[in-house]
C-alpha cells in the first residue's frame, strides 16, 4: 500500500482578480514546486481553500493538477465533506479523474462524537478503493480524531495515516507510539516537522512550501541524510514567517506572501482575503530574513 513521506505541497489555488479559477496559474505553481524537489502535491487542502469551492470547481481544480503533475509526484486530494454521503461522492470522482491518495478531513459545524468519526471514516473507507489519509485539524473542524479511533481505523488496509494539524505534538506522539505501525504520520503544522519526523513520522503537508519550496524540503532532506543539527537550523528558519501568518487567516497570508514574492495566485475567495498593508509590511521585513 502507498506509503506517504517527504514534504508534500497542499498547493493554492489560484484565482483571477475576479475570484475565478486561475488554471494557467495553477499549472504553473504545480511545476515550481516539483522542481524544488517536493515529494506530492496535494489540491484542495486547507491551503487550497477547499472550503470556498463548489462541487464543480473542486473536479475541474483535481482535473487540471492531475493532468499538469503527469505522474511525477503522487496527487493528494481534499475530498472531505461535512456529510458522509457527499464525501465518498467526492472521493469516488477524484478516483475516477486519476488522483492517487485522498486526504479526508473529519466532518466539521456539526458536533460529532468518536463513534460518528468511526462511523464517517469507515463508510469512506469501505466504499472508496484509493489510500487515504486522515486530516486532523481540530481548530478548524471542532473535533480531534482520538488515536483510539485513529487504531480502530486501521483495520481498513486502505487508511493509511493521518495528518496531524492539532500544533499539540503529544498528540503526533499519540499516533505515533499507540496505533498500528504501518500507519503513516505526517506533520500538518510546520513548527513541528523535525520533530514529528525524529519520533518516528514520515514527512509533512506543508503550507509554507508554496512559499519557500527550497527550504521546507531540506528540513526531510537534510534529517533523511542524519544531519540534524542542519536539519534544526532550517527548521527554525521559518519561525519569522509563521509568526507573520498569525495577522490573519494563516492560509491566505501564505497566499498574500506567494503574490509578494512575484506569483500571481491572485486573491483569497472573500471573505478570507489578506490584502493588508500591515500584513504586506510585514512579510517584506521577513522576506528579507530569507535572502
Amino acid at each position: 500500500m502507498f506509503k506517504p513521506e517527504g514534504i508534500i505541497a497542499p498547493i493554492l489555488t489560484p484565482l483571477t482578480a475576479e475570484e475565478k479559477f486561475n488554471e494557467k496559474e495553477l499549472r504553473s505553481q504545480i511545476n515550481r514546486l516539483i522542481n524544488a524537489g517536493i515529494s506530492g502535491i496535494f489540491a484542495l487542502g486547507t491551503n487550497g481553500e477547499f472550503y470556498a469551492f463548489s462541487k464543480e470547481e473542486k473536479i475541474e481544480i483535481i482535473k487540471v493538477t492531475v493532468d499538469e503533475v503527469k505522474g511525477r509526484v503522487p496527487v493528494y486530494a481534499g475530498t472531505g465533506c461535512i456529510t458522509t454521503q457527499e464525501t465518498i461522492e467526492l472521493s469516488k470522482i477524484a478516483k475516477e479523474l486519476g488522483v492517487d491518495v485522498l486526504s479526508i478531513i473529519s466532518p466539521y459545524f456539526a458536533g460529532i462524537s468518536q463513534d460518528d468519526l468511526y462511523r464517517h471514516f469507515s463508510s469512506v473507507a469501505q466504499a472508496v478503493d484509493l489510500p487515504i489519509l486522515l486530516y486532523n485539524i481540530p481548530a478548524r473542524t471542532g473535533n480531534n480524531i482520538d488515536y483510539t479511533t485513529v487504531k480502530k481505523l486501521a483495520k481498513y488496509e486502505n487508511i493509511i495515516g493521518i495528518k496531524d494539524s492539532s500544533g499539540n505534538f503529544d498528540n503526533t506522539l499519540k499516533y505515533i507510539e499507540n496505533t498500528d505501525p504501518r500507519l503513516s504520520v505526517l506533520a500538518g503544522s510546520d513548527s513541528l516537522i523535525l520533530w514529528t519526523l525524529l519520533a518516528g513520522g514520515t514527512g509533512a503537508i506543508s503550507g509554507c512550501s508554496n512559499v519557500f519550496p527550497e527550504l521546507m524540503v531540506s528540513i526531510y532532506q537534510l534529517w533523511s541524510q542524519g544531519k540534524i543539527e542542519e536539519a534544526n537550523e532550517a527548521q527554525k528558519k521559518i519561525r519569522p514567517f509563521r509568526n507573520v501568518m498569525q495577522m490573519g487567516n494563516p492560509n491566505s497570508v501564505v497566499k498574500r506572501a506567494v503574490n509578494l514574492l512575484g506569483h500571481p495566485v491572485g486573491p483569497g475567495r472573500e471573505p478570507s482575503n489578506c490584502n493588508k498593508p500591515e500584513i504586506d509590511a510585514a512579510l517584506l521585513k521577513v522576506f528579507e530574513l530569507y535572502k
